[in-house]
């Protein structure tokens, strides 16, 4: 797989991103006996992504009633993750006018921005759930649970604890989130099948986009200059990929020996 064509949306995500993935981690995760793995974990990070942009537009940016009509969008795949109920006919996109629905509070000064980012994301991210599962199916690779790696949760440990500095720290998480993932299917590609190797390279360009626009968020929101937060959660973030790591995840770090 050629990625020559996408190296000037890797450039800056590779810039921003503090370490590249260990070559350890690339061996292990183009061994054949982890695409399982891979495939459901990069699933549940799918849908773990859209929760937390639907948190954050319920939590800052609009009314009860939206946020039970951003809740009802996730459910029919919440209920396929952790109840093994529904399948993907089921699946189907039928909230293309959610945005619609949603009602802003008045006193929020940046929600109409963080609401049309997050409803952007969250539909790509459930659209990415969707093919992943579609690709799961096709290769009779069975959903089942698996335990959360640290990778998400060391991350967030780094959040204040006051506004608005706890929201302007999520938002910088999930920008690291995001490159993460963008610079992972990059470094897959070249080691997994073609078709495969198409999917992950079709989903760098919107990744890219969904880092840029928590870090533009972040720094909106912010009543202060960023760089020294983001610099410290990206010298977390590192670390988390660099050192040993007991559990083999999409984000995990290098694998033990």
């Amino acid at each position: 797989m050629n990625l020559s064509a996408y190296q000037s949306l890797l450039d800056p995500i590779e810039a921003f991103l503090q370490c590249q993935t260990p070559l350890a981690w690339i061996n292990e995760a183009k061994k054949t006996e982890n695409l399982s793995i891979l495939l459901i974990d990069h699933m549940i990070c799918e849908l773990k992504a859209a929760q937390t942009a639907a948190w954050l537009v319920r939590k800052y940016a609009v009314d009860k009633a939206s946020g039970d009509a951003l809740l009802g969008w996730l459910q029919p795949y919440e209920n396929l993750i952790y109840r093994q109920e529904g399948n993907l006919d089921q699946l189907v996109d039928s909230h293309h006018d959610i945005s619609k629905k949603l009602v802003l509070r008045s006193n929020c000064a940046y929600g109409e921005e963080l609401v049309d980012k997050m409803i952007m994301l969250i539909k790509e991210e459930l659209h990415h759930f969707y093919q992943v599962l579609d690709i799961m199916n096709q290769r009779y690779i069975d959903y089942k649970n698996m335990t959360a790696g640290r990778y998400a949760k060391t991350l967030m440990q780094q959040v204040r604890t006051h506004e608005p500095a706890t929201l302007v720290d999520k938002l910088i998480c999930g920008a690291y989130i995001e490159a993460r993932s963008c610079e992972r299917f990059a470094k897959l590609a070249p080691y997994v099948d073609d078709e495969l190797a198409r999917f992950y390279v079709s989903l760098l360009r919107s990744e890219a986009r969904h880092y840029q626009d928590y870090l533009k968020l972040a720094q909106q929101i912010s009543h202060h200059d960023i760089d020294d937060r983001v610099k410290l959660i990206g010298q977390v973030e590192a670390a988390l990929i660099c050192q040993e790591d007991s559990e083999f995840r999409f984000h995990s770090g290098v694998p033990l020996m």
